[in-house]
């Protein structure tokens, strides 16, 4: 089981991920990869030398194709086994993102995109996509 917990802040070199929860209009915007059968939030790794605001624009692009959108930032998350005495968190920064345009047509591992007004039941990773949008949506970002 994953243990979430919430930041304002930590420190800019242990933020290793970027996770966006888009939408467009009133839809959710969600990715499906093509190696699943689940949909995901919009994310990744930060790549080496990349501040964190970079990566979660490049992951937006890559991801959903967005072209034009506004972002801002929610809170720092980090994830953890639970019951593990020692177990190491990994951060990551998690955004908000409503985008206004979409590219035609995707470049990357993502299969497609999922605009929907409704959230999925079945998710990538269960233990932890629900609880970051529980998360913005306790803060008033959604």
């Amino acid at each position: 089981m994953k243990m979430v917990r919430f930041y304002d802040s930590v420190e800019d070199s242990l933020l290793r991920f970027a996770v966006i929860i888009s939408k467009t209009g009133d839809k959710w915007v969600l990715c499906k990869h093509r190696e699943r059968d689940t949909y995901e939030v919009p994310g990744g790794h930060r790549e080496p030398g990349e501040d964190i605001e970079t990566a979660a624009r490049r992951e937006l692009y890559e991801e959903t194709g967005a072209l034009t959108y506004t972002l801002q930032p929610v809170c720092v998350y980090s994830v953890a086994d639970a019951g593990e005495p020692d177990a190491q968190e990994s951060f990551g920064m998690l955004y908000f993102a409503r985008i206004e345009t979409f590219e035609p047509e995707l470049h990357s591992e993502i299969e497609k995109i999922l605009l929907t007004e409704e959230l999925p039941n079945r998710w990538t990773y269960p233990e932890i996509q629900p609880r970051l949008l529980a998360e913005a949506h306790r803060r008033g970002i959604l």
